[in-house]
């Protein structure tokens, strides 16, 4: 992906991905579809894992946490080495624009801050297949913790990028990622926490007397 450390995102429009009009239609998704989405789905899983396949709650909700602390993993990881995937040919540069570059160009397009539900409910199916293979009956309890950790992400992506800064503790998140978005690109890869940051040491450099990226403010270096 083209880099965005020293490209001034645009704070307004929305462009155009697709020549087909219903891929592009596709593209653009309402942040309240997959919320609800995934959610209902989750609700679904884990009362299936008590009523239907008898596990008692504790576990279930053991499962649940497993699963959601697991999704911490996984996004971090996508974000990293998926989303931000070396542009090597014109290709890779496509679809890394097509997933994740033109979020960098657009932060505030609220309309592309969620994956397309569609897209969504195909990936959850194969993540189902793959951990029902992986956990047997667990499945029910652990997946409905990851798809719940998913929609955590979302909301906190789109609070992030659309809502002022919060005065409580959950304003590192809003620093956290605007640090990623308009100093560091290249750092700063957790969303919903900051984890596997520090695991893998990809925390934001330290800034001359401690200045700090706000959401929406481009700072040069």
């Amino acid at each position: 992906m083209e880099s965005t450390k020293h490209k001034r995102p645009k704070h307004k429009g929305s462009p155009k991905l697709f020549e087909n009009p219903i891929l592009e239609k596709l593209s653009h998704t309402h942040i309240a579809y997959p919320l609800i989405i995934f959610a209902s789905i989750a609700t679904i899983l884990f009362y299936y894992g008590i009523e239907q396949k008898g596990f008692e709650t504790p576990t279930m909700i053991l499962l649940f946490i497993a699963g959601m602390f697991f999704f911490t993993f996984v996004e971090y990881l996508m974000h990293r080495y998926l989303y931000h995937l070396p542009a090597t040919s014109d290709r890779r540069k496509k679809i890394s624009y097509t997933m994740h570059g033109v979020h960098h160009d657009y932060p505030k397009d609220k309309s592309r801050l969620a994956m397309p539900p569609v897209l969504g409910l195909v990936i959850a199916t194969i993540l189902f297949v793959i951990y029902r293979a992986i956990l047997g009956d667990y499945v029910f309890g652990f997946l409905a913790g990851f798809l719940i950790g998913y929609a955590g992400y979302l909301g906190v992506h789109y609070s992030v990028h659309i809502f002022k800064v919060p005065n409580n503790f959950l304003k590192v998140l809003w620093h956290h990622h605007s640090i990623h978005h308009y100093r560091e690109p290249d750092r700063a890869f957790g969303v919903s926490s900051p984890l596997w940051d520090h695991i893998f040491r990809t925390m934001p450099r330290k800034t001359p007397n401690g200045k700090r990226t706000a959401v929406g403010k481009h700072i040069d270096d």
